[in-house]
């Protein structure tokens, strides 16, 4: 029963009986959390034998020789270079491994390019007046806070099947100067799950920036995270840059993040001998190196990139079921009433959903004074503003899937009663 062919009086039946249950809901004294792409515990344990890889007995001597307990080698250890290569699809000698964090890799290269050009004969970002980033829309909040921080201009652009709209793209970024850079997660995208076409990869590096230093920031967080057998696969970037004459284009980033431990994984960022001798130049005057032992203990555990493929198998057998309980509940309870449409994607760590528009912060709250936790409508735009007030990001990877599955029948509760309220004008 679509409640938009309904009639005021059966509406007004259908709030009724939704109120009840709502109610009856709130009276459970839920404690219920879907916010953030949080890996879950049995996750987690998955990677638990990275704690035994290394004691007081193992050998700390790297492949050049060097004792990886000691101060030194800023660009990361050679095998961990490597895996990571492997991981992004550049060669070894393109890649610098961080900390734990690729979200703090990105932030210091906001950092660096606001106070030292990355291209000769260009201004610090902070000399440009008006400055300007491109944010796909719905993306990822945590990219948007850190050009906010950093005071751009930030300009929504579109999300397709494809990925960003690319006449857009085009448009802005090869007619005005005043735009710096791009935020893109091509692969599995945050949050609708979206793997970008390779005809919006080619046409990513064929831009022809008014700024020299315009740069695209390639956070390639889910590149190995299908949850699905039906894995999709992401044209890369780099090579098509330097097909393009392009190849300070790019800057890309990656971390085990979602694959060992987020609180104590390993990021890595690439990007070509021109932009990572000006990064470097910056990374050498806050840090003389990072936890080269974390890195020597991944590169045991994986072996090669062919274990962190293996590795991630066993991530699908948890994650799938997850996807599945919120795909169905969604199909089962929002379909029939026509009050939402989502993404159904085949790896990453999100679903989004558009609810009814104009009722996407009503279901947050609704959903949150029944005990259930959802990211802040909004959040997947830039400033938190949502024009249409429609879109809310799910993480399923967190809670139990007993504990989800209550989660997700409570949301659609929720959908189904703030379109009830717009509609009936309550």
């Amino acid at each position: 029963m679509y409640y938009e062919k309904l009639s005021a009086q059966e509406l007004e039946r259908e709030y009724a009986s939704l109120k009840r249950q709502y109610e009856n809901e709130k009276g459970r004294g839920l404690s219920l959390n879907m916010a953030r792409g949080k890996p879950g515990s049995e996750q987690l344990d998955l990677s638990n034998g990275l704690l035994d890889i290394l004691s007081s007995k193992s050998s700390c001597i790297g492949s050049d020789g060097q004792d990886l307990r000691n101060y030194g080698i800023l660009q990361g250890i050679d095998e961990c270079r490597k895996l990571f290569g492997d991981m992004l699809g550049v060669d070894a000698d393109k890649v610098m491994v961080g900390g734990s964090s690729s979200l703090n890799m990105m932030f210091d290269t906001v950092s660096c390019m606001m106070t030292k050009p990355i291209a000769e004969g260009c201004k610090p970002w902070y000399e440009v007046e008006n400055r300007k980033f491109l944010c796909p829309v719905p993306g990822y909040d945590r990219h948007f806070a850190i050009t906010q921080y950093y005071g751009f201009e930030m300009i929504p652009i579109p999300m397709s099947e494809d990925g960003p709209d690319m006449d857009m793209v085009e448009k802005l970024v090869n007619s005005d100067p005043s735009v710096r850079g791009i935020w893109c997660v091509p692969k599995y995208s945050n949050p609708q799950g979206i793997t970008y076409s390779d005809e919006t990869v080619r046409r990513f590096a064929a831009l022809k920036p008014a700024a020299e230093d315009f740069r695209i920031f390639w956070d390639n967080a889910y590149c190995i995270h299908d949850v699905t057998d039906n894995p999709e696969t992401l044209l890369n970037i780099y090579d098509e840059c330097v097909k393009t004459g392009n190849e300070d284009l790019p800057l890309l980033f990656c971390s085990t993040s979602k694959i060992t431990f987020p609180g104590a994984g390993v990021a890595a960022m690439a990007a070509s001998d021109n932009n990572m001798k000006v990064l470097m130049e910056r990374y050498k005057y806050q840090i003389i190196s990072y936890d080269k032992l974390n890195m020597l203990r991944h590169v045991k555990y994986f072996g090669d990139f062919n274990g962190m493929l293996e590795h991630m198998k066993k991530h699908k057998k948890v994650l799938k079921p997850k996807f599945d309980i919120v795909l169905n509940t969604l199909e089962r309870e929002l379909v029939p009433v026509g009050v939402g449409k989502w993404t159904k994607p085949n790896g990453g760590y999100f679903v989004s959903v558009d609810v009814y528009e104009g009722t996407a912060k009503r279901v947050v709250a609704l959903c949150g004074e029944a005990g259930v936790v959802l990211t802040g409508a909004g959040a997947t735009y830039p400033l938190g503003i949502d024009p249409k007030d429609s879109n809310i990001r799910i993480a399923p990877t967190f809670p139990p899937n007993d504990e989800l599955q209550t989660a997700v029948d409570v949301f659609c509760i929720c959908v189904k009663l703030a379109a009830l309220e717009k509609m009936l004008d309550k």
